[in-house]
């Protein structure tokens, strides 16, 4: 076992913690869909994840990678870099953000347009950095990262998808000229 096979929950562990207490201080929200069935909806993945290793009978085939995985060096440390850059993009983006950051589809009081730092180069940079560090953790960490990575990065397409109805809707005379400039989650991609 590598030290990056520690680093990575480190990592994932400070940024958790930052982001429940950054939590506190955001704006009110005015209307927003229950907390209730984002939790199900996240939970749901998680068990899916669960459940589509042990059906498909993926587990052993991850396991003889896994002992590979653990063992590389240069895979730890691409894997922990990529890591640290995607929580380093979520957390500046949602420094950046300041107190109009909120739940998934969300709706704020007294809501600000926020164009500039990360959101200058995607509309989205928490959910492009939470899928680079999940990458990471797939790549550096371990295999089973891989399930959870699509079934996220499929759940923040549709969330980006759906604040953007709520933006425009917000912002019509801004946003559609943001949307124009910027990609949604992957510069010059996405």
């Amino acid at each position: 076992m590598t030290i990056f096979q520690w680093i990575i929950p480190a990592l994932w562990l400070v940024f958790m913690v930052y982001w429940g207490i950054s939590a506190l201080g955001a704006k009110r929200s005015i209307a927003s869909r229950a907390w209730w069935t984002q939790s199900l909806l996240r939970l749901a993945i998680i068990v899916l994840t669960l459940l589509s290793i042990r059906i498909l009978g993926m587990g052993h085939a991850l396991r003889i990678a896994q002992v590979y995985q653990t063992r590389s060096i240069v895979l730890g440390a691409i894997g922990t870099i990529l890591v640290a850059a995607g929580i380093g993009l979520a957390v500046y983006a949602r420094v950046y953000l300041g107190r109009n950051w909120g739940m998934p589809m969300s709706r704020k009081e007294d809501p600000e347009l926020v164009t500039g730092g990360p959101y200058a180069f995607v509309r989205h940079p928490i959910y492009a950095g939470i899928i680079l560090a999940m990458l990471g953790s797939a790549i550096g960490q371990s295999l089973f990262w891989t399930l959870p990575l699509i079934l996220f990065a499929a759940y923040f397409v549709h969330c980006a998808r759906q604040e953007e109805e709520l933006m425009r809707a917000q912002f019509p005379d801004q946003y559609p000229d943001y949307m124009r400039r910027t990609n949604m989650i992957l510069p010059f991609v996405l």
